[in-house]
């Protein structure tokens, strides 16, 4: 029998991978959407739509049963829904914090709760890594998160934790870039025309996950992994600014480029700056004191022995190929 995969959140930019992912695994696919979302990577006849109004949590339910007759539920859930930027810092705890409690308490209420339930986190609901020794965060790092983003996920990660009869996994993912992400493609735009810009000047280990790995990780789990467990999700190895640097600049044919180390005092006045400009035109500013917190941290390095062994987890693509393949992408889109 064929199984129902839901996807809420399939509009963004991983969301339409995860979409991809499931039918070529043969999956009954579900992309859940709101009104407004752009389905421009979701194209495919074979998708099945549903809306949800997470403004309006008490319709959930009834076009959660308007879609499967009562009786009937979606074998597993990806939940990748949520908000990295914000004009109101408020507006991360309503959207990463509340619209998943009423999204998981229309489960429970219209019978609907799957076998498995993945959830989208990030490793910024870790906080600071260790800046010192440069220790990799595993499995037992115990969460400090120092921006609002991150705390609103893992305000997220604790409503699961304590949701009796729900069978969660949480992927804390690292830096996800790949073909039509927006913010490392702003960072490939700056290397391309010459400059590369950095925050600080001690050593920083930078981790990435290619997004094709990412999606094929969330099936894997969703099949080998045990419940109620959360993973690191990255590449097995981290990078240095200047390895990206020297990566990004010889897949766009640059032998020069500018490294812009900016001081931590000066980021940080640009980003107060940027953030309330953005308020002013009621709009996200991409710099911002959260976005600050993240890129002055020193140590993204990451062990995933955990993933490894619950469910085989092996990155493919590696930092390398993974920007030959985006820049391909973008430049064959005439996004560069």
């Amino acid at each position: 029998m064929i199984k129902r995969v839901l996807i809420i959140g399939a509009g963004g930019f991983v969301g339409g991978f995860i979409v991809e992912e499931s039918l070529k695994r043969g999956f009954e696919t579900w992309a859940a959407v709101r009104r407004s979302t752009s389905r421009e990577f979701l194209q495919d006849d074979r998708i099945n739509f549903i809306e949800l109004d997470f403004n309006n949590p008490e319709s959930l339910s009834q076009t959660l049963n308007e879609a499967l007759p009562q009786g009937e539920k979606w074998d597993y859930i990806i939940y990748n829904l949520g908000a990295t930027k914000c004009t109101n810092f408020a507006d991360f705890n309503r959207i990463n914090y509340d619209y998943l409690r009423s999204f998981t308490d229309a489960l429970f209420e219209t019978e609907k709760v799957p076998d498995k339930f993945l959830y989208m986190s990030s490793l910024s609901a870790l906080g600071p890594g260790d800046e010192k020794d440069y220790t990799a965060f595993n499995s037992d790092s115990i969460p400090s998160p120092n921006t609002k983003y991150g705390a609103s996920k893992l305000k997220a990660e604790m409503h699961l934790t304590m949701t009796p009869k729900l069978p969660y996994i949480v992927f804390r993912a690292t830096g996800i870039y790949g073909p039509h992400e927006k913010d490392y493609f702003m960072m490939f735009k700056s290397i391309k025309s010459g400059f590369d810009f950095s925050v600080g000047m001690r050593k920083q280990l930078l981790s990435f996950i290619y997004v094709q790995d990412l999606v094929e990780a969330m099936f894997e789990a969703i099949d080998k992994a045990p419940t109620g467990k959360t993973y690191l999700i990255a590449e097995d190895r981290s990078y240095t600014q200047k390895e990206f640097r020297q990566i990004a600049a010889a897949e766009l044919g640059k032998k020069v480029v500018i490294p812009m180390n900016m001081p931590i005092w000066a980021v940080y006045l640009v980003s107060v700056i940027a953030e309330k400009w953005g308020v002013i035109r009621m709009k996200p500013s991409t710099l911002n004191r959260d976005k600050f917190n993240i890129m002055k941290q020193r140590n993204w390095s990451v062990d995933i022995s955990e993933a490894r062994k619950d469910f085989g987890f092996a990155p493919k693509v590696d930092l390398k190929e993974g920007v030959k393949r985006s820049i391909r992408w973008y430049k064959e889109n005439n996004w560069l």
